[in-house]
């Protein structure tokens, strides 16, 4: 597929969507899938499904690892990668949002790390938008990487984030849902999601505190090293809509991405995701009116498979051709968490 010309929907191939990594019991999300010894292996989060799907995750989801000797799956559990560590670490009570690279012999997974000073909830108690453990674990979202030179681990995390807030600046109240680009000298750019604190006074409902999502950009000459901000302004206008989950690409002529439209203002559908491309990473033109990825995929039944969500999108490359889309799905009927029963991971082939 050529990638470089957005037709995502065009090159979808009509497949049986069924899902390619699920677990009983286990709310499950954010894939990300890399080869290893002729076996794939797909990092991802999980959570108990005593707890609701949103914001559970921000409680207790944990990030695992899953084999298959086929790219489409279906994946089997293996282990969990990061686990919850205690509250007094910045990603010590949940991890989330893995994305998984391979700098020569070395494994590096980026994620989305918290923690809050509450006990673990359980399936007595109530969590809903408003619950202190919830409000403490949002505020203290940050981005950090855990390495290795083994695809089985163990894995070093570390005491400090990776990419943290900046206080007086767009990006102070949280970062998270790391969208990483590799490139071959060990250097990263790195497209992150963020908040910014409103001024008060507030009106005590936490939508009030803070602001729409935006999407901000950082860059390090190696990942063993801090990040340095691109840019002191979040990459796209809040007046033009909301994008979150990002995917970063190198191209020919810079790089490209795909991210989520969760307002529909850019593709005429909520939750599709819309295509852009930049030159330098900072500066970004978003193919407007365009859905590089509708909520309504192929199937093999010469039909369509509608998601309620699709989210932390993953273009699995190998030999230099994308091979194929993974992404978190749920069985909802909108683009929202409210009316989901299932979540896993799917895989779309690409032509």
């Amino acid at each position: 597929m050529n990638i470089n010309n957005c037709n995502f929907q065009e090159n979808f191939i009509p497949s049986s969507l069924e899902p390619a990594f699920e677990m009983e019991d286990w709310w499950v999300w954010c894939g990300s899938v890399i080869k290893e010894k002729n076996k794939y292996h797909m990092f991802a989060s999980r959570w108990p499904k005593y707890l609701p799907f949103h914001p559970g995750w921000g409680m207790q989801s944990e990030i695992v690892r899953a084999e298959s000797n086929k790219l489409e799956g279906p994946y089997e559990f293996k282990e969990i990668v990061l686990k919850e560590r205690g509250a007094g670490y910045w990603d010590g009570r949940s991890t989330h949002n893995p994305s998984i690279l391979k700098h020569k012999d070395t494994f590096i997974l980026f994620y989305t790390g918290m923690t809050y000073p509450y006990p673990k909830i359980t399936e007595e108690d109530e969590l809903n938008h408003y619950s202190k453990e919830w409000l403490a674990a949002r505020a203290s979202k940050k981005i950090g990487i855990a390495i290795s030179n083994n695809i089985h681990g163990p894995w070093k995390r570390f005491d400090k984030p990776a990419l943290d807030i900046r206080a007086g600046y767009f990006d102070d109240f949280l970062v998270s849902n790391p969208a990483p680009c590799l490139n071959d000298d060990g250097s990263v750019l790195l497209i992150y999601k963020t908040r910014t604190y409103k001024k008060p006074p507030y009106n005590f409902k936490d939508e009030d505190m803070f602001s729409t999502m935006k999407l901000g950009v950082a860059y390090t000459e190696h990942y063993s090293k801090p990040f340095t901000r691109l840019s002191n302004k979040p990459l796209f206008n809040e007046k033009d809509g909301v994008l979150e989950d990002p995917f970063l690409w190198k191209t020919n002529s810079g790089y490209a991405l795909i991210a989520k439209d969760w307002k529909g203002s850019y593709t005429n559908e909520i939750g599709a995701s819309v295509y852009g491309k930049s030159s330098d990473g900072i500066h970004w033109e978003i193919k407007k009116n365009y859905k590089a990825i509708s909520l309504d995929i192929p199937n093999d039944k010469n039909g369509f498979t509608h998601f309620g969500n699709m989210d932390r999108p993953f273009l699995y490359k190998e030999k230099g051709e994308f091979k194929g889309l993974f992404v978190a799905v749920n069985d909802g009927l909108e683009a929202g968490f409210k009316t989901l029963n299932r979540s896993w991971n799917a895989f779309i082939p690409l032509k």
